[in-house]
């Protein structure tokens, strides 16, 4: 987990990936409201959420979050990385947002993601962004990266989201994906090419973002997941 050494050579991977994300393109909370910057819930209220949408087998899985969580606790980072990247990729199946949503592009929350035991990358990597945010890693060293992956062995070309944690804001990201299920640094990801990436506190982007891909218009789906978090318990 330490940083790269400078006199290191960089490899092609490692400079595609971070120059993928290098500016800072908008800071300052992302204009939401700063509850979410100390990352907290009501146990309770996610009880009463979960049992009311999801009823008794969304409680089940929540209450394994809980022990999660609970279990996780002053353990080595390492630790904390793998069990909750592990916990989401196990749990969760695989849906399509139309599928699942009934909307083309559709960000939900972990209680929703939990609940329904199905959701999309994006859903994966939210939970996950939550999940370590709960058990204390730093906000700013957790990143949900847009890229763009290339699938199987056609190389077909998608959008997908991974979660990146990041040492330092300048190093390179190990990268939390539901589509492999090892924990890898961003550079050694070949089938990634990134195009920005954001957490609470900002947006960074290089220069190869395309319209589909714009990260200011995906911002409005982030603040709808915070709001909903919030009515739902987290704080």
């Amino acid at each position: 987990m330490s940083p790269s050494s400078p006199r290191r050579p960089v490899s092609p991977g490692r400079r595609r990936f971070l120059a993928g994300l290098g500016v800072l393109l908008l800071a300052g909370g992302l204009g939401l409201r700063p509850g979410l910057a100390t990352a907290s819930f009501d146990p309770s209220r996610l009880r009463q959420s979960m049992q009311r949408l999801y009823g008794q087998q969304g409680l089940a899985v929540l209450e394994a979050w809980f022990a999660l969580l609970e279990r996780l606790r002053g353990t080595p980072l390492q630790s904390q990385l793998r069990e909750v990247n592990d916990f989401f990729n196990r749990r969760v199946r695989w849906v399509d947002d139309i599928d699942n949503w009934g909307q083309e592009d559709f960000w939900a929350t972990p209680l929703e993601t939990m609940g329904r035991g199905q959701g999309d990358c994006e859903d994966y990597s939210i939970a996950k962004y939550v999940s370590l945010k709960q058990l204390g890693v730093p906000g700013n060293q957790l990143r949900m990266i847009y890229v763009r992956a290339r699938i199987g062995r056609s190389q077909i070309t998608q959008a997908h989201m991974v979660l990146g944690y990041y040492q330092t804001p300048a190093a390179e990201p190990l990268i939390l994906d539901n589509l492999v299920p090892s924990i890898t640094p961003g550079g050694q990801r070949t089938d990634l090419d990134p195009l920005f990436s954001f957490n609470s506190k900002g947006l960074w982007a290089g220069g190869s973002t395309e319209s589909r891909a714009d990260p200011l218009a995906r911002l409005s789906r982030w603040r709808n997941v915070i709001d909903r978090m919030r009515e739902q318990g987290f704080i």
